[in-house]
């Protein structure tokens, strides 16, 4: 546990170095003050402060690839790629908190509701993700993957936001169709609104600033490590928030650190997904009645068809399922000793940490 505040505490101290580089970049603009003041509190008020996971895998994987810690200058170069995956979460997180007319984000008002600010977080979310573009053009340009970093920014960039293009529009919170629904729709929303940025992009970054090719050639197989990376990260991706879905159903509030509100939300989630593929005429009735409805009567209705579907039996049976398939995947990697190649660890080390969590 002290290991895991140590890195984080490192990691935090990047970003301060990170933050005063970003504002000292719009004062160099000739920017008035009260613009510089400005862009700064977006900077406090928006990216550090969350869980830190997908930028600090960037660090973690960099340090496996390399095969040893990494020295000042690697760790700051891979600080600030995993600092611009949390920009890109900001980026996300601004955006999508005025598109739901969510109320509180991280324990403080979302960042349009807060004193003074409302829409003009929308050209504030804009500035964060350009702010990516800045750091990799001020620390990467004069590397040979510099245009492999701003592809992989801009493409996992677009398919969060088809993966959101679908979100919206399968689940507004304020039209209830479940018909719309289905387990093939929320795959499609799930790989393309999480699994490709929260668990491919920090992983490739990591490749990237390492060295690691496109292909080689080891134990006279050719190995396509990006193909290799995504074929697992994404199905891993899928499970974490399937894990996450279920969670929300079935962890108790003091377990799950918040209460669950899938159900209320009229959110696609996997389980009234799952529900709706084996339920009876008369059951679906019951969803049709009471899923979305902003009501814990109607919840509690939904939650007795869930029960009784087996949700949570048919949960353990994916689980175990999909625990075995990446294990599978993992184990099929050629593994080599040089830095430049891909390592299992990297992926046995993401699948634990998720593998029947809690919360």
């Amino acid at each position: 546990m002290a290991d895991k505040a140590a890195k984080r505490a490192k990691f935090e101290a990047a970003w301060d170095r990170i933050r005063q580089e970003l504002v000292s970049g719009i004062a160099d603009e000739g920017m008035p003050k009260d613009a510089i003041d400005w862009f700064g509190k977006n900077l406090d008020y928006n990216v550090p402060g969350g869980k830190l996971n997908r930028g600090l895998s960037v660090v973690d994987t960099a340090e496996i690839l390399k095969g040893s810690t990494l020295d000042d200058d690697e760790y700051y170069k891979a600080a600030i790629l995993g600092w611009g995956v949390e920009l890109l979460q900001a980026f996300f997180l601004v955006s999508d908190d005025i598109m739901d007319s969510s109320i509180t984000r991280r324990g403080q008002p979302c960042y349009y509701r807060a004193p003074g600010i409302g829409m003009i977080a929308i050209n504030d979310s804009f500035m964060l993700e350009g702010a990516i573009y800045y750091l990799l053009k001020k620390h990467f340009r004069s590397t040979p993957y510099y245009v492999d970093l701003l592809e992989l920014f801009h493409d996992t960039t677009y398919q969060t936001e088809m993966g959101q293009l679908i979100d919206l529009i399968t689940a507004p919170e304020d039209h209830v169709d479940l018909d719309k629904f289905s387990l093939k729709k929320h795959s499609l929303i799930v790989i393309y609104k999480t699994a490709y940025y929260s668990f491919y992009l920090p992983v490739a970054l990591a490749m990237y600033m390492n060295g690691v090719p496109q292909s080689y050639t080891l134990e006279g197989k050719t190995v396509e490590p990006y193909k290799a990376a995504l074929s697992i990260l994404i199905p891993l991706g899928e499970y974490f928030q399937i894990q996450d879905d279920f969670l929300d159903f079935s962890a108790p509030p003091e377990v799950l650190g918040k209460i669950g509100t899938d159900i209320l939300d009229n959110k696609c989630s996997w389980v009234i997904n799952t529900a709706l593929a084996v339920v009876t005429p008369d059951q679906r009735a019951v969803l049709d009645a009471n899923y979305g409805r902003k009501d814990s009567a109607a919840e509690a209705r939904v939650k007795e068809v869930f029960e009784a579907v087996g949700i949570r039996e048919r949960y353990a049976k994916y689980e175990a399922e999909v625990y075995e398939k990446l294990n599978g995947l993992i184990a099929a990697i050629p593994e080599g000793p040089e830095r430049g190649t891909i390592k299992r660890e990297i992926f046995t080390s993401f699948l634990e940490k998720i593998y029947k969590r809690s919360k």
